[in-house]
Formats: structure tokens, C-alpha cells, sequence
């Protein structure tokens, strides 16, 4: 009778390989540090540990697994790769990371060119910024009193729309920035209370039968805002004006090229109305370069010498991202106690200095939800300025799939499916929930990951 006792070797292998059939990956990782020959060693059939997590579609132990170095172009005794298997019988996130991962990352991301033909709501170039003009206070000057330059006036940061039909529609109403001349707003440029901002020259020169009253027929734009509200001694040229109070969500009515102005104005006018006095030395500022750059008026300020980044308007960059579950079925959504009711939007956070775009998606993901995540993916950006933040959007793959809501940061989190996510964008049946509006670069991010893979 042939002797059935193992060999220690094989003992281990047996191990080895059956922790890798449940899914165990800290008794598989740690079995591979003590001997990482392990990682490509075959049991019966000839079937390996990748084999085993492929079959019972543990993708953490693959991912592990691949990360560790292993042959993936092994075949069974059958003929079949890890790939093969996972194939079979349907594991399609683990069949994709085996198609195309070399160090253990997921693909569940988009092509390079990211969001393809898409501008998102905010990010519409209507004018031509001319930032060589900022300096030029003989032509900014002769330009403010041009009766062809574009006014557009805030009041506590609050633009000055109006309202009135559609023309593509008679039922819905349509909010315009209100256009105001040299002279509708003469009396308040000379308020010291008022900050005036160039904000650029149109790109088309207008076609009009009679020619333009300026030598180089371009229509300049300025800003002003005001801490007055100088409604009553305006005289407006629409009698249905009115300050947008609160801005949103009324913004997200106006036309893309006026939301790429206001997205400009805003955030410019916002940084004024925070740095009236100088950061390095507390002493008040004047403005310069057309409403770009604020100088300290203490002649020996250390902010006089060199480039420094408290002279001009400041962004604050934010990455807001989609996580895909490793299946690339189901995104993590998470919601905020200021949200309206039901609603779920992609997990963001600010990014920290000294730290680059990647770092900060998975440090925002890992410390709201507790989620790892993996590969991450520039996709498109969006200015928001709410006040002056710039959305860097991203998709990134998760590595673990297990919540743990920090409740300082978002009140809950959950992976929705495909099919979920698909219902709420169709309005279809009983959505599980609602999504930011359509002009939100979440809103996006979110629809575009559910054409990527429509047949998943």
C-alpha cells in the first residue's frame, strides 16, 4: 500500500493552496513571505493558487497574488490559464486584471483621452482673459468707458440676472447675467466700496452693420462687486433684474457661456472681498493688474520681493472621484448631512500641499468610507466657484469593498449597482436615489462610467 503521508513541503503547498480556495489572503500573504516560491507551486491537476482565486473569484487573493510576482501564463492540466478559468465561470473583474495587470492593478478605467468632446458646466472659455492687457491701465482705462464693454455686477457676491422666457420655450423661464453699460454703473466705480475686476475681451468680433465704437472692435468685460446693495439708484435696462440670492442653485440656469463667466468673476471677486489686507504683514492692499493681483502698500513688505502666491487669487484644487468596486458592476456614492433627501453624489476632499492628485483620491476615500483604493485615473476638471475651487475628477478602483463611514466627514456610503445607477439617470421605476444635477462633474463622472462597460 502506498505510503499517503505528506512531505512537509507538501503539507504547506496544501495549505497554501486551500487558503487561496477560501480567500484568505493574510494567512496566504503572510505563508508567501516566509517562502515565496509558493506563489507559482501547483496541486492536483496542476491547479495553482492564482487558479483557485480565479475559480471561487477572490479578487483580493489574485490581485495579491499578482502583486507577489507569480506566472500567470500557467496552464492546468486541462490546458486552462488562471485567465481561462476566471473566464468561465464569469469572474469578468478578475478575468480584466489578469488580461492587462503586470503589477496586481485593476482596469476598470477609462481610455486616455478621458471625457471625450464633454465641457463641463463651469468650464466654457466664452472670453478671450488677454492677460497682457492686465498691466496696460491706459488701454483698461479707455476700455471702462467704452459704451460697447460688458458690465456684470455682484453684490455681496451675489450676480445680478434677470428673468424672462425662453426663446426655445414659452413655459420655462430663462436667467441672463444682466448686461450693463459704462453708464448704468458710472456712480459706483467711484465707490471705494466697489471692486472692479477685467475679466477679458470677447473671441468674436461682432458682425453689426455699424462699426464698432472702439479702434480694435473688441467687446470688453468687466466685474464689480459691492458690499451696498445699489439696486435702487441703478437704472436697469430690464425692470425684472434682481440679485441671485442664494446663488445655487440658480446658477446652473444660465447659458454655458455665462456660467464660464460668472465660474470666472466669482471666484476673483471672492478672493478681494477674503484679502483686503496683506497675508504676509497685515498691512492693506491695493488692487492691481486689472483686478489680478492685490500689492501690500508697505514699501519694505517681504510680498513686494519676487513671486509670491498671496499677490494673486488663489484656487483651491479638490479631487472629487468615482470608485469602482473590483467587480466593475457597482461605484461607491456617499452623502452628506447638507444634502437634500436621498440624494448621493462621488466622495471629494481638498487636496493637502505637498501631496500629489493619486495620493490625495486614496487618502479622501480611505478616511470617509474606509475603502482602499488601487489605480486612479485623471478624467476631466470643472471650476466651482463656490467660492474658488477647481474639481479635479477622477476614477479610481477600489481594493477593498468593506464601508466604515467617518461620520465627522459624509453620514453614510454604499456601492450601488449599474442598474441602480442606470434607473436613477433614466428616472425609471423606484430610483434606490437621486444624483447631483447634470451640471455637477459628479453627475458626469457617474454617467460616463456607466457607458464604459454597458454589457457588464
Amino acid at each position: 500500500m502506498a505510503n499517503l503521508q505528506m512531505s512537509p513541503r507538501e503539507e504547506m503547498v496544501a495549505r497554501f493552496l486551500d487558503a487561496a480556495a477560501r480567500g484568505d489572503v493574510a494567512k496566504l500573504s503572510a505563508m508567501i513571505s516566509q517562502s515565496s516560491s509558493l506563489v507559482d507551486e501547483s496541486g492536483q491537476n496542476g491547479w495553482t493558487a492564482l487558479m483557485l482565486g480565479a475559480r471561487n473569484g477572490h479578487f483580493e487573493v489574485v490581485n495579491t497574488l499578482l502583486s507577489k510576482g507569480c506566472d500567470k501564463s500557467l496552464v492546468n492540466k486541462s490546458g486552462q490559464t488562471a485567465y481561462d478559468i476566471a473566464k468561465f465561470w464569469g469572474h469578468k473583474h478578475i478575468a480584466s486584471l489578469l488580461a492587462n495587470s503586470r503589477d496586481g492593478n485593476s482596469h476598470w478605467l477609462l481610455p486616455s483621452s478621458g471625457l471625450a468632446g464633454h465641457e463641463n458646466y463651469f468650464s466654457r472659455e466664452f472670453l478671450n482673459r488677454m492677460s497682457e492687457k492686465r498691466s496696460d491701465s491706459v488701454w483698461l482705462e479707455a476700455k471702462q468707458s467704452s459704451p460697447d464693454t460688458v458690465y456684470i455686477l455682484f453684490f455681496n457676491l451675489n450676480p445680478l440676472v434677470t428673468s424672462g422666457p425662453d426663446e426655445t420655450s414659452e413655459s420655462k423661464p430663462d436667467i441672463k447675467l444682466c448686461r450693463l453699460s459704462h453708464g448704468c454703473i458710472k456712480e459706483l466705480l467711484a465707490n471705494p466700496g466697489t471692486t472692479l475686476v477685467f475679466l477679458g475681451v470677447e473671441k468674436t468680433v461682432k458682425s453689426t452693420p455699424s462699426p464698432p465704437k472702439d479702434e480694435d472692435g473688441l467687446t470688453a468685460w468687466f466685474a464689480l462687486n459691492t458690499d451696498d446693495n445699489p439696486i435702487e439708484h441703478l437704472k436697469l435696462p430690464n425692470p425684472n433684474s434682481f440679485f441671485l440670492k442664494p446663488p445655487m442653485p440658480g446658477l446652473l440656469k444660465l447659458s454655458a457661456d455665462e456660467a464660464g463667466v460668472v465660474a470666472q468673476a466669482r471666484a476673483i471677486l471672492a478672493w478681494h472681498n477674503r484679502y483686503s489686507f496683506c497675508p504676509t504683514c497685515g498691512s492693506r492692499t491695493k488692487v492691481d493688474e486689472g483686478g489680478h493681483k492685490r500689492t501690500c502698500l508697505k514699501e519694505d513688505c517681504r510680498s513686494l520681493q519676487g513671486i509670491h502666491n498671496t499677490c494673486y487669487p488663489r484656487v483651491d484644487p479638490v479631487v472629487i472621484m468615482l470608485v469602482i468596486h473590483p467587480d466593475g458592476n457597482q461605484c461607491l456614492l456617499g452623502r452628506k448631512k447638507t444634502f437634500p433627501a436621498g440624494m448621493f453624489s462621488c466622495l471629494a476632499g481638498f487636496i493637502e500641499p505637498g501631496e500629489v492628485i493619486e495620493d490625495a483620491v486614496r487618502r479622501e476615500v480611505e478616511e470617509e468610507s474606509g475603502v482602499k483604493v488601487g489605480p486612479v485615473q485623471y478624467v476631466s476638471s470643472q471650476p466651482w466657484p463656490m467660492p474658488s475651487s477647481l474639481m479635479i475628477g477622477c476614477l479610481a478602483v477600489a481594493v477593498s469593498t468593506d464601508i466604515k463611514v467617518d461620520e465627522n466627514e459624509i453620514e453614510e456610503a454604499h456601492w450601488f449597482t449599474r442598474q441602480q445607477v442606470i434607473d436613477v439617470l433614466m428616472k425609471s421605476g423606484q430610483p434606490a436615489f437621486s444624483m447631483p444635477p447634470r451640471q455637477a462633474i459628479a453627475h458626469q463622472l457617474i454617467k460616463h462610467w456607466v457607458g464604459m462597460s454597458p454589457n457588464l
